[in-house]
């Protein structure tokens, strides 16, 4: 019952961010609020995913943004990201960025036509400016370094490159679904980065936190909740599904909800 538990109950971990920018004239900024879903990695939560859509809607999002590995190149099931993803749209306006598993797998394609077929915005190292009660920021997206053979200089070129065309006046949001090179976005300047891919580090430890993560090895930095560099913050999921290792230990599925 306990590694159940862990595995299956979905946990909802808030925040709530100011930026200096925010501080000097906070009166007059609505809130965004923000929903994160990152590496379902083709797990079910409920029949048509409707545990998952029940917690997603409650928390009543502006934005709903995916992180990546909403599949799993190892336990392919198509059904249960195409449950998820025909239905978000009901509730708020969705980015996606893809993961190593949707290149791994090698029908990134597939993955992506559906997706925006159903009204999903893919971010391909790109952005777009949305507007949402009145407030403009930007959003952008950065293929994961899985769809260049995992060439981590094309992905830090590529990193820095996105970051050139963004205009500083804006609140931007980057999604990259890894969390390892986080001093690559802080110097690229992005107010904001929403990553997934270390899985809480699968089994967490009191005070040592995560246990391993992918390209992170043992006892990995960037595993879970807020990280804070010189101009930006990065907040990691835990995600929600599991793949090689199927079992997680206080670490259950995670949700995020982040209030700018």
């Amino acid at each position: 019952m306990f590694l159940k538990f862990e595995n299956d109950a979905i946990e909802v971990t808030s925040f709530d961010l100011t930026t200096r920018r925010q501080r000097k004239r906070a009166s007059d900024l609505p809130v965004i609020r923000i929903v994160q879903i990152s590496d379902l990695q083709c797990k079910q939560f409920g029949g048509n995913q409707a545990v998952l859509i029940q917690k997603i809607r409650e928390n009543r999002p502006d934005l709903i943004v995916i992180t990546g590995d909403l599949i799993d190149a190892f336990h392919y099931d198509a059904m249960s990201w195409r449950d998820l993803c025909t239905q978000l749209p009901d509730i708020a306006p969705i980015y996606f960025v893809s993961g190593n598993h949707e290149w791994w797998a090698g029908n990134f394609q597939e993955v992506s036509e559906f997706l925006i077929k159903n009204h999903i915005h893919v971010l391909q190292n790109s952005s777009e400016e949305v507007t949402i009660r009145g407030r403009s920021i930007v959003i952008a997206g950065i293929d994961d370094p899985a769809a260049n053979n995992g060439d981590a200089r094309a992905y830090k070129k590529s990193v820095s490159q996105l970051g050139a065309t963004i205009e500083n006046a804006r609140y931007t949001v980057l999604l990259a679904h890894r969390p390892e090179f986080f001093k690559n976005y802080d110097k690229a300047g992005f107010d904001l980065v929403l990553s997934g891919h270390a899985h809480g580090g699968q089994i967490r430890l009191p005070i040592l936190g995560g246990l391993v993560a992918p390209n992170q090895g043992i006892f990995p930095k960037y595993t879970a909740g807020l990280y804070t560099g010189a101009h930006t913050k990065m907040i990691v999921s835990r995600g929600l599904g599991n793949s090689i290792f199927p079992q997680r230990i206080f670490n259950r599925p995670e949700i995020v909800v982040v209030d700018i």
